[in-house]
């Protein structure tokens, strides 16, 4: 069934269409929620408001004016920006007073022969440290440079969805690209050698602080494939440029699965306002 009979069956009422609709982009709405609120049980609640939002507008939707996947885009992201603040960004994270706390974290060093049983934790406080660095951009920025750079949202839909020119999304994007690559270069070890922070020497201490739990990976848990694979560029079209580099970093991060389809679908019509919209 192609999209726009799907669209038409979900507005009739078809609890089938609906959540096939639900099932093919709650994934997308809850990883850029997640990397945008870098908490999870809020990036669950944006997700199923925005699928509330998207279901109930289902009837407003005009092919004329914009693709499907654009107008839930659009939703989506006018939502995220105006969602509460998460935790993260209740404290006023700014690139330097979080690189100040990454260098505060002593070193403690992961012996060789324990590696293999370190992997996992070690790939975990590498996807916490890259993603707590969004979260020192403001939203604004935070945005642009997830879809632009992480998620390779194509920039003339980008510039759409913000309402402004391509050019002046370029514009944006560059200038958020800079911010984060330039703290990241003088910072991060992942992108140069010659910075001392490296993920492994800081893992145990940030499992000691509560940063990191192994027993409860925010970030390796519930995923199968990495954001890559649900981009506009493959892994094998990455080049070797030195924004590249910085982009594949965020595209590696885990791209999460959130409650299943017909959970969410579940939660949604127990809604009692939405099923009487949608006379269910």
């Amino acid at each position: 069934m192609d999209e726009q009979e799907l669209i038409k069956k979900a507005i009739q009422g078809d609890k089938k269409s609906l959540n096939d609709l639900l099932d093919k982009h709650q994934g997308f709405i809850f990883n850029v929620s997640l990397k945008m609120l870098n908490d999870v049980v809020d990036a669950q609640d944006a997700t199923q408001e925005v699928l509330i939002k998207v279901l109930t507008s289902l009837s407003t939707f005009d092919t004329s004016k914009a693709k499907f996947t654009t107008w839930v885009y659009r939703i989506t992201f006018n939502h995220i920006m105006n969602f509460k603040k998460s935790a993260w960004e209740k404290t006023n994270v700014t690139f330097e007073n979080f690189f100040q706390f990454m260098e505060n974290v002593p070193d403690v060093i992961i012996p060789e022969e324990e590696d293999q049983n370190w992997l996992s934790n070690i790939e975990e406080t590498k996807i916490t440290c890259t993603s707590g660095m969004l979260m020192c951009l403001d939203r604004e920025q935070r945005l642009i440079y997830i879809l632009g750079d992480i998620f390779k949202i194509d920039q003339s839909v980008a510039a759409e969805i913000f309402d402004i020119s391509a050019a002046n999304f370029r514009k944006k994007l560059s200038r958020t690209r800079k911010d984060l690559h330039q703290w990241m270069h003088q910072k991060c070890g992942l992108v140069n050698t010659d910075n001392p922070c490296r993920c492994r020497n800081k893992t145990k201490k940030l499992i000691e602080m509560g940063e990191v739990d192994p027993e409860n990976k925010k970030w390796l848990s519930g995923y199968q494939e990495q954001i890559v694979k649900h981009t506009q560029t493959s892994m094998k079209k990455f080049g070797t440029s030195k924004d590249e580099v910085y982009n594949r970093i965020f595209q590696e991060h885990p791209f999460k699965t959130n409650l299943k389809a017909d959970e969410i679908y579940n939660q949604i019509v127990s809604n009692k306002d939405f099923s009487k919209f949608m006379n269910l």
